[in-house]
């Protein structure tokens, strides 16, 4: 008798667990239920493109690594928004640690107080567990690009190894197609990414290859990175192209670049 109502007891929780188990369990953070703002690059890509045409002088800020670090966001919005001569924000990736969805949303949330356009590439971090699918999300696209006057930002993901080198990452075909495409008004280029090359996200053998591709762009003025967690200016091929990594935000600073007819000024902030 009570093996019998020890097993309707099974029976019963089997039960409750196949019709009810949505209600009953929190779906793991990886799950990607995701809520709020979403496309966020697309539709701010948008907005610098037409606040910044025809401008001869723009000012952006560079952000990286805020992972983890929600303090030092909210500040760094805070003295970023404190400014009155901002065009928009570059975050350079890693808003997570472990690629968790609440991790993006929080990050996000935080992220959408900025009084300017922001757009965020994604960084190693990032990649982890579901964290491809909810940045797509949350974001957008992995590789994207847009203009600022007479500037072409491309944004690209770098991190090779989170991909297993199994996928087009860097997307050379991308980049390729760019390439292609015939823009009189694109006079100058920044490329923007999360891990720089000779990094153990983007090894030397892709390294050279990479930095081969985008040299091609019209007048590449420099090119921008995170994933260091220190501010470094690094001509790593000796050509001449410098490429600026951002520190981390638990370090509490950040990049200001003014383009100008001239080329450009950097400055680096602390708060």
């Amino acid at each position: 008798m009570k093996v019998m109502n020890i097993r309707c007891k099974i029976f019963l929780l089997l039960s409750l667990i196949l019709f009810n188990g949505c209600e009953l369990f929190e779906p793991h953070e990886y799950a990607g239920k995701i809520r709020g703002e979403k496309s966020i690059n697309t539709t701010n890509l948008y907005q610098i493109e037409n606040n910044c045409r025809n401008k001869e002088v723009i000012k952006f800020a560079v952000i990286s690594d805020s992972q983890g670090w929600y303090n030092q966001l909210e500040d760094c919005v805070n003295d970023i928004n404190s400014r009155g001569d901002i065009d928009f924000v570059l975050h350079l990736g890693d808003l997570t640690d472990y690629g968790a969805t609440h991790e993006f949303a929080m990050q996000r949330d935080i992220l959408q107080k900025l009084r300017y356009p922001y757009l965020c590439v994604i960084g190693n971090h990032d990649c982890l567990g579901n964290g491809e699918y909810v940045f797509k999300e949350i974001f957008g696209e992995l590789n994207f690009s847009f203009m600022a006057g007479d500037t072409r930002f491309v944004m690209l993901n770098t991190n090779s190894l989170e991909f297993d080198y199994s996928e087009r990452v860097p997307d050379f075909i991308y980049i390729e197609e760019l390439l292609s495409v015939k823009n009189p008004s694109h006079k100058r280029t920044i490329v923007a990414m999360h891990a720089a090359p000779n990094s153990e996200q983007l090894v030397k053998n892709l390294s050279k290859s990479f930095h081969s591709y985008i040299s091609r762009f019209p007048n590449l003025l420099f090119c921008l990175n995170g994933h260091g967690h220190s501010f470094l200016e690094s001509d790593i091929f000796n050509d001449g192209i410098v490429y600026y990594q951002c520190t981390c935000l638990k370090k509490r600073g950040y990049y200001i670049f003014t383009l100008n007819a001239d080329g450009y000024e950097k400055e680096i902030i602390m708060y």
